[in-house]
């Protein structure tokens, strides 16, 4: 089965790689799949700097249990950064961003030398990472993403990296396959992400991705579908692995039904994207931060 998906997705692009598949591992840097146990903030800055990091902790006595940054294509893993955030107690989250790159020449090889090192990189930190590549592949906006590079195609590259990293006897990696919500209040209608799943032995959690715009929306309307979704390709765990709320959507009631909505699923947590870019996600209260202090008070830790 995964010669014949190679050999359709990489067709009049060059010889597919000849990496053999190997089956998962079970090591022992596993991370938990308990719901209610991870609370994430992705930190303006990072990973330059995990000021925002401390900040949140001084504002909130939150410690985070998983901190993200986004890597470029050739950029190595941040060691430094991720052994920063696990001195506080947190798992480094990686989405590795290849923007302009051929998802088919990934597959076919010809970025196995970077992998290797990359691989190489994260055996040596000795501590659980979490890696999740091409994210949101389901919209039409990343260059990775519908309309730009087949389904077929991104599968092939994501299997070709875990297979990879598995010749590396890389074991301490959770895979996170990470889509967009299919009813997005700001993109609309969104493709069912079932043509890019890249099979159960290839996918450790699966990520998704979906923001509140408005006072009105609730998680059950945002997130719903999606999880309905998911839940009919695997039963893999799920984390929301970006989100966040623009102050208009009333940032304290949203923080409040991300906590009940990622319990009322038994969801792993979710992540909040702490940053102002084209719109303003970042906490900007008082009574924001203090949602977030009740929420943590009924999760539970996870462990390793």
């Amino acid at each position: 089965m995964i010669a014949i998906v190679f050999a359709f997705a990489l067709g009049g692009t060059g010889s597919p790689s000849k990496i053999k598949p190997v089956a998962p591992g079970h090591g022992p840097l596993t991370l938990a799949t308990t719901p209610d146990s991870y609370l994430g903030l992705y930190p303006a800055g990072a990973p330059g700097s995990a000021a925002g990091v401390t900040a949140f902790t001084a504002a909130t006595g939150i410690k985070l249990s998983l901190v993200p940054y986004y890597s470029g294509w050739f950029e190595p893993f941040q060691a430094g950064f991720a052994k920063s955030v696990a001195g506080d107690g947190a798992v480094p989250l990686v989405q590795i961003n290849p923007t302009g790159i051929s998802l088919a020449a990934i597959a076919s090889g010809r970025y196995d030398s970077y992998l290797r090192t990359y691989a190489q990189a994260i055996t040596a930190y000795r501590h659980p990472v979490i890696l999740s590549f091409g994210h949101e592949m389901n919209g039409d906006w990343y260059s990775w993403g519908y309309k730009k590079t087949s389904p077929a195609v991104f599968v092939a590259a994501w299997r070709h990296i875990v297979t990879l990293f598995r010749h590396q006897a890389v074991d301490n990696v959770t895979w996170m396959w990470t889509v967009n919500i299919i009813d997005d209040p700001h993109y609309g209608r969104i493709p069912s992400p079932a043509q890019w799943w890249p099979g159960r032995s290839y996918v450790t959690w699966v990520g998704i991705d979906g923001y509140y715009y408005h006072s009105s929306t609730m998680f059950t309307s945002l997130f719903g579908p999606t999880i309905a979704a998911v839940r009919e390709i695997t039963h893999d765990p799920i984390l929301i692995a970006e989100t966040a709320a623009v102050p208009a959507a009333d940032q304290p009631a949203k923080i409040a039904d991300l906590f009940a909505g990622v319990r009322l699923y038994e969801l792993l947590g979710f992540v909040w994207f702490d940053v102002a870019r084209s719109y303003d996600w970042q906490v900007n209260s008082r009574m924001a931060f203090a949602a977030f202090r009740r929420g943590a008070e009924a999760y539970q830790g996870p462990a390793t």
